[in-house]
């Protein structure tokens, strides 16, 4: 099977749901002209037509207000941030309009809005623009909230995003643009609201989303004497918790392993699921982000977020 890139996988995911499609388009800064952050879109004003690929002014609530307009006229837009960390100039447009415009509705109108958001760090890239900004999107009801942990979870969940009739947060771990991974070229879909088992297990289970799956593979090849399940979340609103659950109550110990910070995190909330359904014998523990902003020094920013040697002693601290 062929290899593809992340950067890849989203730029076919794109070009397919764009020609299967007429109301699909995509508008973001500098997309139309350079692909923007990653060239992600660099080609796509000659695949799908240059009107379909809309460049922006420097007006983050400006342009994500536009697609709440043109959602509810009846089109699929896809908006690009350039930096995941910019939602924040939109955040009245994304969490006040967007995330609540199909209730207060009465289900009248839908938001088929995709938000593309390149996320996170470990690229030197300092605190405004390395964050993982999943969680306030996760504690927002409206939005649904996945993340591609590679190139075939990358186009999969993004598709099926697009298709959606709610508004959907595609988290784009930025560290993976270029890594590749095995891509079929026949369409498919990866279901919003299901995570995936990439190893079965019965010392532990490990959960984790984004860049975290790789780490985790990488921490789990260094301890061939355990049994590992690992388990990527990809969805994480709604989130597979009955996958979870299963899996945490054949292994008894539960390792959750993400880059953004533990304090009310998608991390915290799997720990409180699990301590809920089970009783005190089930172990969890929590490898996550530093609570400090990310450091601009490699250095420094290494310290902070979870690195293959903190998931290494997490297991080995969990399994005794």
């Amino acid at each position: 099977m062929r290899k593809i890139t992340l950067r890849q996988a989203i730029n076919e995911a794109l070009t397919e749901e764009m020609l299967r499609d007429a109301k699909v388009f995509i508008m973001g800064e500098d997309i139309a002209t350079g692909g923007a952050y990653a060239g992600v879109t660099d080609d796509l004003p000659q695949k799908v037509g240059a009107g379909r690929v809309i460049n922006t002014p420097i007006s983050e609530s400006c342009f994500t207000g536009a697609a709440l307009g043109a959602a509810l006229r009846g089109l699929r837009p896809v908006v690009e941030f350039m930096i995941g960390d910019f939602y924040a100039v939109a955040a009245d447009q994304i969490f006040n309009q967007i995330a609540k415009a199909r209730y207060m509705s009465g289900g009248r109108v839908t938001v088929p809005i995709t938000l593309r958001l390149p996320n996170g760090g470990y690229l030197s890239q300092a605190s405004q623009h390395s964050q993982s900004i999943e969680s306030l999107f996760i504690h927002t009801p409206g939005i649904k909230v996945v993340c591609a942990s590679g190139a075939y979870s990358g186009k999969g969940l993004l598709k099926s995003a697009i298709r959606d009739d709610n508004p959907v947060a595609f988290l784009e771990p930025k560290i993976l643009y270029q890594a590749e991974e095995e891509v079929p070229e026949e369409e498919y879909l990866i279901s919003i609201g299901r995570s995936n088992i990439l190893s079965k297990g019965s010392d532990l289970t490990i959960a984790a989303y984004g860049y975290q799956v790789s780490q985790a593979k990488q921490a789990i090849k260094m301890l061939p004497q355990y049994s590992i399940e690992l388990i990527d979340l990809q969805s994480l609103s709604p989130l597979d918790s009955v996958t979870i659950l299963d899996s945490v109550s054949k292994t008894r110990r539960l390792l959750i392993v993400q880059e953004d910070y533990a304090v009310c995190s998608m991390a915290e909330h799997l720990a409180f699921l699990v301590y809920s359904g089970f009783s005190a014998d089930v172990k969890v523990k929590i490898v996550s982000a530093k609570y400090a902003p990310i450091p601009f020094s490699p250095p420094l920013e290494e310290y902070i977020l979870p690195q293959i040697s903190d998931i290494v002693a997490g297991i080995k601290e969990i399994l005794g």
